[in-house]
């Protein structure tokens, strides 16, 4: 195999419940790192698990992959559908570790991702980015993604 080769390998559920606090944490600080307050940052990391982790677990249809590197895992990808009909689905959070960034792992799990979408029926794939997160929206700006909807703030 090549040492170069990204791979997406879905996730057990016992790598799940290790990889949960820790993407939930991080998930909780980039919403703060936003804008949100700590408390707005909280409840949306419950409202997050409440939904697609509610025991603990991922809910039936989402997929949740370690991406690969060789024999290394480089990160994360986290896919699926908004709901029951499927032709909508979300990449609802991609992480890779800072030790593998600059090396197009992300564009090759999101290309990756992409695919895994279209063979479970999807017509379109969204996805969130922070405003102030420049290296990811220039990466999915160069995948084809176009804004679909912009939230501004001001502090004041």
């Amino acid at each position: 195999m090549d040492e170069h080769e990204v791979r997406l390998e879905r996730m057990s559920d016992d790598e799940v419940a290790d990889w949960l606090p820790t993407a939930m944490a991080l998930y909780e600080q980039a919403r703060r790192e936003a804008g949100d307050t700590p408390e707005q940052a909280a409840a949306g990391r419950r409202a997050s698990e409440q939904r697609f982790f509610p025991d603990g677990r991922l809910v039936e249809g989402q997929l949740l992959h370690s991406i690969r590197l060789g024999d290394e895992v480089a990160g994360w990808l986290w896919l699926g559908p908004w709901d029951d009909r499927g032709e909508l689905w979300w990449v609802w959070d991609l992480e890779v570790h800072p030790s593998f960034r600059r090396r197009g792992v992300a564009r090759r799990a999101m290309l990756a991702g992409e695919e895994i979408a279209r063979e479970h029926g999807a017509s379109r794939l969204m996805l969130n980015v922070f405003g102030n997160n420049d290296g990811a929206i220039a990466l999915y700006r160069d995948l084809g993604y176009e804004v679909a909807s912009l939230h501004m703030a001001k502090p004041l």
